[in-house]
């Protein structure tokens, strides 16, 4: 005789999302930061190699970029996580409120990023055509801009979706916390890339 169990207790009230190391969207986002990281980690190796067999660096003919736009963006990069720390503080004490007002804030200070982007490609004394060290320099450029533009996308899509009824679900929380941990990602890879383009050239 097959005995059919029977639940005595009531779930209904347990959580339907987790922070963390608990959440299998976590987990899929430390996968897709290892997997992008191996992408920049063999985009490094190339950079290197290069500037290996120069006899200078940049080669001769050359001008190192010039500082003022990647500084700038480094600088804004760095404090858009003040901003991004309180999203991700809010999201965890589920004050939607406190998302709505500051997830316009990213949006913004993403925009200015694009702008002064804009300038830093065109402050690089290169075009990705002319030789192996332009061609390097375009591409850590261009591979950084994508994951900025792609958190960009991710970010506005978040907030009109907590502006709407169903921001109010845990899920939607764990995704603006996990958002902000990937933005994380997003400014710390820029940090070396910032010293591959403006500063070792001038060492």
């Amino acid at each position: 005789m097959i005995h059919t169990p029977r639940f005595t207790e009531d779930l209904s009230e347990l959580p339907t999302s987790k922070f963390g190391t608990s959440s299998l969207t976590w987990w899929g986002i430390l996968g897709f930061m290892v997997i992008e990281g191996a992408g920049f980690a063999l985009a490094f190796a190339a950079y290197f190699f290069i500037m290996g067999h120069e006899q200078g660096w940049p080669p001769e003919g050359r001008r190192a970029p010039e500082l003022l736009y990647g500084t700038l963006f480094t600088i804004l990069i760095l404090l858009s996580e003040i901003p991004n720390s309180m999203i991700k503080k809010a999201a965890h004490e589920r004050d939607v409120p406190a998302i709505r007002l500051l997830m316009p804030v990213i949006i913004g200070i993403g925009i200015a990023l694009f702008v002064i982007r804009g300038f830093e490609f065109n402050n690089l004394n290169c075009r990705w055509t002319d030789d192996a060290y332009s061609s390097i320099i375009w591409a850590l450029l261009f591979l950084h801009t994508t994951h900025v533009l792609t958190d960009w996308i991710d970010t506005v899509v978040l907030w009109a979706l907590m502006m709407t009824d169903v921001g109010w679900e845990g899920r939607r929380l764990v995704d603006t916390d996990e958002n902000s941990l990937y933005w994380r990602y997003v400014w710390l890879l820029w940090l070396p890339i910032y010293a591959m383009i403006y500063w070792i050239p001038r060492l």
